[in-house]
């Protein structure tokens, strides 16, 4: 009778029909089956790794966990700047990556709680679309058939790997391994300097590992308005980060005890040695035994092509975060979820606005940019009006000890409305909301330089700026 009962609860789950069933329990997938719960919907969530995807358990939550605590062994060492002497200390790394695999766990069961809180059925497994309305699922010897209306695919992806560097997960490294290494390497040699790049070129370097940051383009953060790249460059390099600008990695030789990285550098070849290489050159989307093809959904070079509200060339089929391609941030995932869901529930929706996503970089200084760059706006023929802040002229700035980096706005002359902001500093990561909140409502620099800013703070400096670029600036 025991066998029957269980066997009953089986076929119950696998003839289980849904309204809507999301494949990838990431910061798109997870937000987008919250959302349809809230709207009404039956919802199923399928994930063949922990709840909250690579974002929550291996990117974005863990690394920050990771910077935090350099963050705080470099007030340590400079304590005496702020009148206490620390004369002695010891620094235990493996409790440094403890805490930041703590944390990613305590967020990973929230996911799960969620999910249990909005009735949301989880699938654990790899899933695969066998039709466009039913993904197969398959945990280890055990195969189940979801049924659903609508289906967003939010499978997310992994970092990419080059020819003559490929990852061996030991010597040669993604940023996965890189948060759990077992001891603090004496050289690592970071190829590309976007923001994972730079984020463990910063925490390596402030743990006393001598860092080599290679980048192909004339400069590091290349995405990132040209004073913001300069800005940085000069802040690493006093801290003792090598950087290699305009320079390309042939091959990575894998040695007994170290790694050999061969350079192409301004028409020479070089060679670097080290302990370990990260490989930070970006990701490609989890695309493949999805079963896209077999049941029509198109791609294009290595992202599933939508339309403005997620669809896929399957009607009924959604796609959402990394798999989609560029700009691969979580909040973008996100918020897409949230558009997917209410579209696909029948609701009217906003798509989102790919032209005021804020990007950040959390490295110190932290960088945070949102809209165009002063050379863009030039590029797209808008009369350019600049204002920009220092933080070495604000108070708070002087009062917390890090007058590194500036406030840059990019204004149009014509109207004064805001195109672009980039922040490099202290907290330049919280302040851009207040960017993208004024960039949203199309503000001009009179809004936001008659915005009485409260004082002492950072975010004066975003006041301050658009002052200067009214040819008002006061300090």
């Amino acid at each position: 009778m025991k066998n029957i009962f269980y066997e009953l609860q089986r076929l119950k789950i696998i003839m289980a029909k849904f309204d809507i069933a999301v494949l990838g329990g990431g910061p798109g997938g997870y937000v987008g089956a919250i959302r349809a719960a809230q709207l009404g919907k039956k919802v199923a969530i399928i994930d063949k790794d922990r709840l909250g995807g690579i974002c929550l358990n291996w990117g974005c939550i863990p690394t920050k966990v990771l910077l935090k605590n350099a963050e705080v062994l470099h007030y340590i060492k400079n304590a005496d700047t702020y009148g206490v002497n620390i004369p002695k200390y010891t620094v235990d790394f493996s409790a440094s990556i403890s805490r930041s695999r703590t944390v990613a766990d305590q967020l990973s069961k929230g996911i799960a709680f969620l999910m249990k809180k909005n009735n949301i059925t989880h699938y654990e497994g790899a899933g695969k679309l066998t039709s466009a309305t039913t993904i197969e699922v398959i945990n280890g010897k055990n195969k189940e058939t979801v049924t659903a209306e609508k289906i967003i695919l939010a499978t997310g992806a992994r970092s990419r790997s080059l020819p003559g560097m490929e990852l061996d997960g030991d010597q040669i490294i993604s940023s996965k391994e890189a948060m759990i290494l077992k001891k603090i390497p004496k050289i690592l040699i970071i190829i590309g300097s976007g923001a994972i790049g730079v984020e463990f070129a910063y925490f390596y370097n402030e743990y006393g590992t001598e860092v080599h940051l290679i980048e192909m383009m004339p400069r590091i953060v290349p995405v990132e308005d040209e004073a913001v790249s300069k800005e940085l460059a000069r802040n690493f390099k006093k801290a003792g980060i090598k950087i290699y600008t305009e320079t390309k990695v042939s091959k990575i030789d894998v040695l007994k005890s170290k790694v050999k990285v061969h350079l192409e550098r301004k028409g020479k070849e070089e060679t670097l040695e080290g302990e370990i290489a990260l490989v930070a050159v970006g990701v490609t989307g989890n695309i493949e035994n999805l079963g896209l093809k077999d049941v029509g959904v198109a791609t294009d070079r290595g992202a599933i092509t939508i339309n403005e509200y997620n669809q896929t060339s399957v009607p009924n089929i959604y796609a959402i975060g990394d798999v989609t391609g560029p700009p691969w941030l979580a909040h973008v995932a996100s918020a897409q979820g949230r558009v997917t869901a209410e579209h696909a529930a029948g609701h009217d929706t906003t798509p989102v606005d790919y032209s005021n996503i804020p990007s950040c970089t959390y490295c110190q200084p932290q960088i945070a940019s949102i809209g165009l760059t002063e050379s863009a706006a030039k590029e797209n023929g808008f009369d350019v009006i600049v204002g920009k802040f220092d933080f070495k002229g604000s108070g708070k700035a002087m009062a917390t000890g890090s007058t590194a980096g500036f406030v840059k706005l990019v204004f149009d002359n014509k109207y004064g409305e805001l195109l672009g902001a980039h922040i490099i500093g202290l907290e330049a990561t919280e302040m851009i909301a207040e960017l993208g909140m004024a960039k949203a409502l199309e503000s001009t620099w009179h809004e936001i330089a008659t915005t009485v800013h409260a004082h002492p703070t950072l975010s004066e400096a975003v006041m301050e700026a658009a002052l200067d670029a009214m040819g008002q600036g006061i300090h």
